[in-house]
C-alpha cells in the first residue's frame, strides 16, 4: 500500500468531505497565477471550514435550554476551553479564521527553526497561555512536509502540560509523509486537513503543493 492510500485510510487523520466547494477553493489557492487578495480570501475560507471541523472532535455535555416557545431543548455544550497555537510564520494565517469562529479565543505562537549545525528542528521562540494545560490545543500550520516543525511544536506542548489527545493539528495540505510520521510518534494525536497530497521532491517541497504558503498568503514573495 502507498503511503498516500495509507495516510488517507489512517483513522486519526481527518478529510474535509471532498465537495465541490472544497475542490473549487483548493484549485483557486494552487493556481500559481492567483492574486494575492483571492489567495488570502479563499484560504481563510478552506481555513474556517478547517477549524469548524476541528470542532467535531472536541467533547461535549447535555445541556437542556429552553426556547423562545417555553419548550425544554435537550442539546449539547462544548466541554472544557479551548486555544489556538500557531507555528510561525505561516500558521498566524490561520489565527483570524479561528477567531471568525470561536470569539475572544485564547492564542499563542512557537516559532521552529532548522538549526544549521545539526540539521534539526530548534525552538526559537514559544508564547503558550498560562493555563494552557488545562485547555484543548488547535495547533495551526498551513503546510506539513516532512512534519520536522510540528513534531517538535507539539513536544513543546507537551513539556507545558498538555495532554496529547486534547492536540488537534489544523492543517490545509499534507504530504503523506509528514503525516503518518507525526501520527506515529504520537499515537493520541488527531489530524484534521484539507487535503492529502501525493508526496515531497528532493527538497522537501509538498507536490503538487501551493509553493510557500506564507510568502503567498502575507505578499512576502520575491
Amino acid at each position: 500500500m502507498s503511503l498516500s492510500a495509507q495516510a488517507v485510510g489512517h483513522a486519526r487523520l481527518h478529510q474535509l468531505a471532498q465537495t465541490h466547494q472544497l475542490k473549487a477553493l483548493m484549485t483557486i489557492i494552487r493556481d500559481q497565477n492567483t492574486p494575492r487578495g483571492d489567495f488570502v480570501f479563499y484560504s481563510d475560507r478552506v481555513i474556517r471550514l478547517l477549524v469548524e471541523e476541528g470542532l467535531n472532535y472536541l467533547p461535549v455535555v447535555n445541556k437542556e435550554v429552553i426556547t423562545p416557545m417555553g419548550v425544554p431543548f435537550q442539546g449539547v455544550a462544548f466541554e472544557g476551553r479551548i486555544c489556538g497555537v500557531s507555528i510561525m510564520r505561516a500558521g498566524e494565517s490561520m489565527e483570524q479564521g479561528l477567531r471568525d469562529v470561536c470569539t475572544s479565543v485564547r492564542t499563542g505562537k512557537v516559532l521552529i527553526q532548522r538549526d544549521e549545525r545539526t540539521a534539526q528542528p530548534k525552538l526559537y521562540y514559544s508564547k503558550l497561555p498560562k493555563d494552557i494545560a488545562n485547555r484543548w490545543v488547535l495547533l495551526l500550520d498551513p503546510m506539513l512536509a516532512t512534519g520536522g516543525s510540528a513534531i517538535k511544536c507539539i513536544e513543546v506542548l507537551l513539556e507545558a502540560g498538555v495532554k496529547e489527545e486534547r492536540i488537534l493539528f489544523i492543517n490545509l495540505i499534507c504530504s503523506p509523509e509528514g503525516a503518518l510520521a507525526m501520527l506515529e510518534q504520537f499515537p493520541k494525536l488527531q489530524i484534521i486537513t484539507a487535503e492529502i497530497d501525493e508526496g515531497m521532491d528532493q527538497q522537501k517541497f509538498i507536490l503538487p503543493g501551493l509553493g510557500d504558503f506564507g510568502d503567498r498568503y502575507f505578499g512576502t514573495e520575491d
